[in-house]
């Protein structure tokens, strides 16, 4: 419970600072009791000054009246009476007669006792001081209160309900800009007025019909260049295999080869890097025994045989795109082996739950990368060998890819020197 109160300050302080109708609401309140500071001071100040002096022989003459109808010497039920019947309170003090009208009050109410406003003395000796009685508000002032309460929060209420009536669009815009954030542009922003925030829907709706037109064009683009790449290519491959396998040309056409792999492998590479890196990356997903698919991607490896797996046994399905990370986990375990080769302990994989996901970590024991490095391996077409010799293999798009893959399931990659070696840990969020 005490845990409780502290949250609940954040969340108002948070509202207080974050929410404009909230703001405007507490502008509106502080303008209101401003105003009516302002108002009942100039008010008071005005009657404090030229109206004392215009209502002053009014008064004087009227508490003249009051003490010639009171007599001499002055009655007391004559004095019940008027207090009975006007708002006054009256102070009788003389030698025959001591009686006042509101004994509980002492002199509160009264006036001063030299200032002839309120004080008359009667030829007798008696001195008769005036003030305010009680008034019909003071009789039950408990009732005033609450009535005035309740009216005041009932204008705040009404306020409020204006205010979040004026800003509903912003709401709608909102929900309309994480909707367009995620690729959804089949629902637009709703025009529920013809103001100016409905004009600024109107425009963030245009914006997100030209945004998907561009992300239209760009994949029919990735789609046909795709296909004019790899047809050529597969054709290339084709008639290269069909060359008579000759001793002469045996290591021509294998050269051959590799470059024309190694092309598709690229052109691959960048489509789908291109597809992962936008915010909007499609991924379908469908519930996977991660476990299973490290294994069987280690077997299919062609030196798979060489990888220590060290997998957590238990781990429940977790919804994940299968062919992205296969091609996570296959280009780490290249990079590993590659790396690793003529390390004294093959690649390790280790894969267990932690927090509020699950970790995928690939190791090998190879001389690392220096620290300067670390930042920059994810990056595309980034080597560590400045000569770029054809033996290390790939064109620095593996770590590249693997990060956008983890990043489009909402993930990180880490890369970190393991002293010795390169570990490359990802973890995967439990969606």
């Amino acid at each position: 419970m005490r845990g409780a109160v502290p949250g609940r300050s954040r969340r108002w302080r948070h509202s207080l600072h974050h929410s404009l109708r909230v703001r405007l609401i507490v502008v509106f309140v502080l303008l209101a009791l401003a105003m009516a500071a302002v108002f009942l001071g100039g008010m008071q100040r005005a009657f404090s000054t030229g109206w004392r002096d215009a209502a002053r022989p009014l008064v004087t003459d009227y508490m003249d009246r009051i003490v010639t109808e009171l007599g001499t010497p002055p009655d007391v039920a004559r004095a019940q009476a008027l207090v009975a019947r006007l708002p006054i309170s009256i102070r009788i003090e003389g030698p025959s007669v001591r009686w006042d009208s509101h004994p509980d009050r002492g002199r509160h109410g009264f006036g001063p006792r030299n200032s002839d406003w309120f004080s008359r003395v009667t030829a007798d000796g008696h001195r008769v001081s005036f003030g305010i009685g009680t008034l019909p508000w003071q009789r039950e002032p408990q009732g005033i209160g609450w009535i005035t309460l309740a009216l005041l929060l009932l204008l705040i209420a009404l306020a409020y309900a204006y205010v979040r009536r004026l800003l509903r669009p912003l709401d709608d815009i909102r929900a309309g800009a994480e909707r367009f954030g995620r690729g959804a542009f089949d629902t637009p922003i709703p025009l529920r007025r013809r103001d100016e925030l409905g004009d600024l829907a109107q425009r963030i709706n245009t914006m997100a019909h030209d945004i998907q037109g561009m992300l239209d064009a760009k994949r029919g683009l990735l789609l046909a260049l795709s296909h004019e790449l790899r047809s050529p290519l597969t054709r290339a491959r084709l008639n290269a295999e069909l060359l008579p396998a000759t001793p002469e040309g045996a290591a021509e056409r294998a050269a051959l080869l590799r470059d024309l792999a190694e092309m598709r492998d690229l052109i691959s590479d960048l489509l789908e890097s291109e597809r992962l890196a936008s915010p909007h990356a499609a991924l379908q997903r469908e519930p996977v025994d991660l476990a299973a698919l490290v294994r069987e991607v280690a077997l299919e490896h062609p030196e798979g045989g060489r990888v220590t797996l060290d997998l957590e046994a238990g781990l429940p399905a977790f919804p994940v795109d299968r062919s992205r990370l296969r091609l996570l986990v296959r280009n780490l375990l290249d990079n590993a082996l590659r790396h690793g080769a003529d390390a004294a302990q093959p690649p390790r994989v280790l894969l267990r739950r932690g927090g509020q996901g699950v970790e995928l970590e690939v190791r090998d024991f190879g001389p690392g990368v220096a620290p300067a490095q670390l930042a920059h391996l994810t990056e595309p077409f980034y080597r560590t060998d400045g000569a770029r010799q054809r033996s290390t293999g790939g064109v620095g798009l593996g770590m590249y890819l693997c990060r956008l893959v983890a990043e489009a399931h909402g993930g990180t990659l880490a890369v970190r020197n393991a002293e010795p070696g390169l570990a490359v840990s990802v973890v995967l969020p439990v969606a």
